[in-house]
């Protein structure tokens, strides 16, 4: 079973007690900045979440699956998403709950000096 949008919405609308039509309208532009980010940047970080990056599919030959005839595919280009090490490490955890290291750590900023 997937997951859609409105199903997101709902469950947001829950835990926030936000009504459903603001949250909504809050995850629509969320999703439409990432768009114009990557339409405008190419590339978005989002810490512990993952990147999204576009890249370019270079030119290539390939055959058509009923005739067998060679063809071009012209180059085009496609997003990409690399997952973030939270993501990764609660995904690949048996129960996909937060992992205990990762989630009662204190953040650390490196570049702070630790003061």
């Amino acid at each position: 079973m997937s997951v859609t949008k409105n199903d997101m919405v709902i469950e947001i609308a829950k835990k926030t007690g936000i009504e459903q039509q603001k949250v909504k309208q809050v995850v629509q532009l969320t999703l439409d900045s990432i768009i114009d980010i990557l339409t405008n940047e190419g590339r978005i970080e989002l810490r512990n979440f993952g990147v999204f990056e576009v890249r370019t599919r270079k030119a290539r030959k390939a055959r058509n699956p009923r005739t067998g005839a060679e063809v071009m595919v012209a180059s085009k280009k496609v997003v990409t998403f690399k997952a973030g090490k939270i993501m990764e490490e609660r995904i690949d955890s048996p129960s996909g709950a937060p992992s205990s290291a990762a989630s009662s750590a204190p953040a650390t900023n490196p570049s702070s000096g630790g003061n």
